[in-house]
């Protein structure tokens, strides 16, 4: 498998590239099972964030690094749920299509969720940021829910993203295509 070599947050790492269609490929970012990126990303990213009440991403990959961001920082992070649990009363919900998703989903906030978001500074973050979709379903639920989003974070910033000047990410990404 092709590998794509970088450095993030003084981590060196070899992602592998995955084809996507016929003429796109991507290098896959994955940060489950790796500690030291999540922490390091986590450190690195909360210099250059705004001040937030809370942290907020989409099931599941951006996980890690919400945790950590929210253990060092404010204290607190909610996670956009991808089903609907029997224990979520009066959820909110969006839709959302993302690069690495084949069909359409939807993303879930439950009513105490969306009651911890209202009124607060809310920061979302992600691992990647592509396309944009499944940070702009997040931003919904939040608006949804009352919240004030002060910012978008990411570790990486996918092809076009890196034009994007509402989104805080620590390098860019690109993305391969087939001549």
């Amino acid at each position: 498998m092709e590998k794509y070599e970088m450095t993030i947050a003084g981590c060196k790492r070899e992602l592998p590239v995955c084809r996507i269609n016929e003429n796109l490929s991507i290098a896959a970012f994955i940060m489950f099972g790796d500690v030291e990126i999540t922490e390091k990303s986590a450190t690195e990213l909360m210099k250059i964030v705004p001040e937030h009440d809370i942290v907020i991403t989409a099931e599941a990959k951006g996980i890690p690094l919400c945790y950590e961001m929210a253990r060092i920082g404010c204290r607190q992070y909610v996670v956009a749920r991808k089903s609907k649990k029997l224990y979520m009363k009066d959820s909110i919900s969006v839709s959302v299509k993302s690069i690495t998703t084949d069909n359409v989903q939807s993303l879930y906030l439950s009513g105490d969720k969306a009651n911890l978001i209202k009124g607060k500074r809310v920061l979302v973050v992600d691992d990647v940021i592509s396309t944009g979709e499944s940070v702009a379903a997040v931003c919904e639920l939040v608006n949804k829910a009352g919240g004030n989003i002060v910012g978008k974070a990411c570790v990486l910033a996918e092809g076009d993203a890196i034009n994007r000047d509402d989104i805080i990410y620590l390098n860019p990404l690109p993305l391969f295509f087939d001549n």
